[in-house]
């Protein structure tokens, strides 16, 4: 046992350590299913002005490619690559880690998850790749993704049931993924839907794309207990989402005190309400009652 110790830690000591260089970004590649979207949008051009202005203040992080002698896969830094293509810098300062698949990946999620602007499903997208890297090193905590304690090796950040609502996420159809990713769909209802399978998933997107509107977190619930009954259908789809949910309830506001100087005797907005409906009721009868007069 000892041996077997001493010959890990030998492994550990000899693996080697981290390697600064300038690499050309011709010889850069995006890591493989990152799930981070590079957009040359407002948040690049603020990039491009910064590193124009101060120079590429952090290195980033790559990984020497198995396939492709000299060739690097990046792990941290997609957006400052993009940013130095953008500016035509011919090469870029970085961090070579000798590292294999897995330990990139874990490494690729905590250096990025800690931006701010990270859409919901790119965070959960993260997730699920850290937890399947996890799992292919073979660590003996299998129920990661079921686990609340465990589920705090993905993130220091977020709490076991964020973490695991997250991961959810990304077995969605890629249209629901998609309105979570816009923001049109909120996490809840989104989690609720996950658990579904693609059929019925399908006929929801078909209902979000005919009435241009979502499902509440009440509305996906329902929907999911009823495809754990097997009740759930097109039909059913339709029926639970064209319930008035509580925010499209149209609501009267008036101020209470231009109520009370014509009702001295109602104190309570429910006496008020009360006294309003039976006065309209007293006004609809008495004018019916006239027009049946006049018959």
């Amino acid at each position: 046992m000892k041996n077997e110790t001493k010959m890990s830690a030998e492994k550990v000591v000899k693996q080697p350590k981290p390697k600064l260089m300038n690499i050309k970004l011709e010889k850069l590649h995006p890591f493989e299913s990152h799930p981070y979207k590079v957009l040359d949008d407002e948040s690049m051009t603020e990039l491009v002005e910064s590193i124009k202005e101060c120079g590429l203040l952090n290195r980033i992080i790559v990984r020497p490619l198995e396939d492709k002698q000299y060739e690097y896969e990046i792990i941290s830094g997609h957006r400052r690559v993009r940013a130095a293509e953008l500016l035509e810098i011919k090469e870029i300062p970085a961090v070579v880690h000798f590292i294999d698949r897995d330990q990139a990946t874990i490494l690729m999620v905590d250096s990025n998850c800690q931006r701010e602007n990270l859409s919901l499903m790119e965070k959960a997208r993260s997730y699920r790749m850290k937890l399947d890297a996890i799992k292919h090193q073979g660590t003996s905590r299998q129920n990661v993704e079921k686990s609340e304690v465990s589920a705090e090796l993905i993130s220091e950040n977020d709490s076991g049931r964020t973490v695991q609502r997250l991961i959810r996420l990304t077995y969605l159809m890629p249209e629901l993924q998609e309105f979570v990713d816009t923001g049109k769909m909120k996490m809840l209802p989104a989690y609720e839907l996950s658990f579904l399978n693609e059929e019925a998933q399908r006929d929801i997107v078909d209902r979000i794309d005919e009435t241009e509107s979502f499902p509440s977190h009440a509305q996906a619930r329902r929907m999911r207990k009823a495809f754990e009954e097997g009740n759930l259908n097109y039909d059913t789809v339709t029926e639970i989402m064209a319930e008035i949910k509580p925010n499209q309830v149209e609501k009267l506001k008036i101020p209470m005190d231009d109520i009370k100087k014509y009702a001295p005797d109602c104190s309570t907005p429910k006496e008020l309400s009360d006294h309003i409906i039976k006065l309209m009721k007293q006004d609809y009868e008495r004018k019916h009652r006239g027009r049946d007069d006049c018959r």
